[in-house]
């Protein structure tokens, strides 16, 4: 029987811990990482590195002397649907992983990682632009952290030298605060306290506290942390499974 999740999604603040999440998974052993976190071989999918080549893009096309496509010279996108173009472009690369390699593995998991803020319409907006292939199959880890984590980590993580990286990126006080202070989650949870209704679809969710930043203390306190949350989420994706079958 299969005991992995077909589709995580972490979704939350920038910085509270999505990456340390996936970079642990990724270091725990494939049989350990099944039988306590329900996660299988690795199909990550984050919007981050498509949003930066949009940014790289752009440079280079004003280098040239030709106009920016997605971003003004502050790098805030110049069409709020951009936002929802990353959430479709997601769903895209799932649709082409299932395609050519999920038949390969007999338990794959695809991670798929974002943040979204009520200024560039919130989760409630990226929600309705997932795929029905992928809302059939997705379950929900949403990490908890209020904003004034999310500015402290993002200040402390940010490495100037690497601002393309996964874990060393980060943004400026003032770009975070715009975009990601306030944000839906509540509102978008708030009517039920395991499934989020997604265009009729009922996507399970948990939320993992992480306000004690455990993501980045690692070791045991994130082991257990980890596999608490992923476990009741898997009690509750089994219960639609069930449900829908």
């Amino acid at each position: 029987m299969k005991n992995t999740f077909d589709i995580l999604m972490l979704i939350a603040r920038p910085a509270a811990g999505k990456s340390e999440v996936i970079d642990f998974l990724k270091r725990t052993p494939f049989q350990n990482r099944v039988e306590r976190f329900h996660v299988g071989d690795f199909n990550e999918i984050d919007d981050f590195p498509m949003l930066w080549a949009w940014f790289e893009e752009d440079e280079l096309l004003e280098k040239a002397g030709y106009p920016r496509l997605h971003t003004d010279e502050n790098n805030y996108f110049k069409y709020p649907y951009l936002w929802n173009i990353l959430i479709e472009r997601i769903c895209l690369e799932f649709h082409k992983y299932v395609r050519e390699e999920q038949e390969k593995s007999k338990q794959p998991t695809t991670i798929i990682e974002f943040s979204r803020g009520i200024e560039h319409g919130g989760y409630k907006a990226a929600f309705q632009h997932l795929s029905e292939e992928v809302l059939s199959k997705a379950a929900i880890l949403y990490i908890d952290v209020p904003w004034e984590e999310s500015l402290r980590k993002n200040r402390r993580r940010f490495n100037p030298d690497r601002p393309d990286s996964i874990l060393e990126h980060g943004l400026e006080d003032e770009k975070l605060e715009r975009l990601y202070k306030h944000i839906d989650w509540e509102e978008v949870s708030a009517s039920d306290p395991q499934f989020i209704d997604i265009k009729g679809y009922s996507v399970p969710y948990v939320i993992m506290n992480n306000h004690d930043d455990v993501t980045t203390q690692g070791g045991e306190l994130l082991e257990h942390r980890l596999e608490e949350a992923l476990g009741r989420l898997w009690d509750i994706y089994q219960q639609r499974h069930n449900n829908v079958t």
